[in-house]
C-alpha cells in the first residue's frame, strides 16, 4: 500500500475504523475504481483475476467535516459488521484517495462528454490548442520533455531528443 503523505489523505483514512488485517489486505490486493452515480463508486478487487466481477461492490460516499469519505458498502462484511469498516471502504479511502472521492462527489450524469470530446486524440486532450507539447522535441504527446518531473520518452531520457 502506498504511504499516505498528505494530511487530507490521512484524515480520510482516519475517519474509518479497521484493523491490521484489513490494512494488510488492502495493501496486498489490487483495486480498481469506477464512478457509477453521484456519490457512488464501484470498487473492484482485481486480485481475483477472471473472478473479479464477483468481487465488485458499490461504495457510497458522503461528506464529514469538510472531507468526502466512504460511508456504506453493499458487501456482507459492511452490512453485518457494525464495529469495523470493510476493506472496500478502506481501499477507496487509501488507494482511491481524495481524487476518486471528490470525483464521485462532483459527478453529474448530465455532464457526460460529447461525441466530439470522445473522439479527441490524447494530444488534443493534453493540450488545449490540440497541438503536441512543445517541450518534447520529438513531438511525443505523452512526454513533457527531458526537464519534466515525470518520466520522459526514451529519446529524451537518453538525451537524443534535444
Amino acid at each position: 500500500m502506498k504511504t499516505i503523505s498528505k494530511t487530507a489523505d490521512k484524515r480520510i483514512v482516519s475517519e474509518l475504523n479497521f484493523g491490521a488485517k484489513t490494512a494488510k489486505r488492502v495493501g496486498w490486493e489490487s483495486w480498481s475504481f469506477r464512478i457509477v452515480d453521484p456519490l457512488q463508486v464501484e470498487v473492484t478487487n482485481e486480485s481475483y483475476g477472471y473472478l473479479a466481477d464477483e468481487h465488485r461492490y458499490i461504495v457510497s460516499v458522503g461528506e464529514s467535516d469538510g472531507l468526502v469519505v466512504p460511508r456504506e458498502c453493499e458487501c456482507k462484511a459492511d452490512l453485518y459488521n457494525e464495529e469495523y469498516d470493510c476493506k472496500h471502504k478502506v481501499a477507496l479511502a487509501a488507494a482511491g484517495g481524495p481524487v476518486v472521492l471528490h470525483a464521485a462527489a462532483a459527478f453529474s450524469p448530465h455532464s457526460t462528454p460529447s461525441a466530439e470530446t470522445e473522439t479527441a486524440t490524447m494530444a488534443e486532450k493534453l493540450k488545449a490548442d490540440g497541438g503536441m507539447p512543445e517541450t518534447c522535441p520529438n513531438g511525443d504527446p505523452y512526454c513533457d520533455g527531458p526537464e519534466s518531473d515525470d518520466l520522459p520518452c526514451f529519446d529524451c531520457f537518453e538525451g537524443e531528443g534535444a
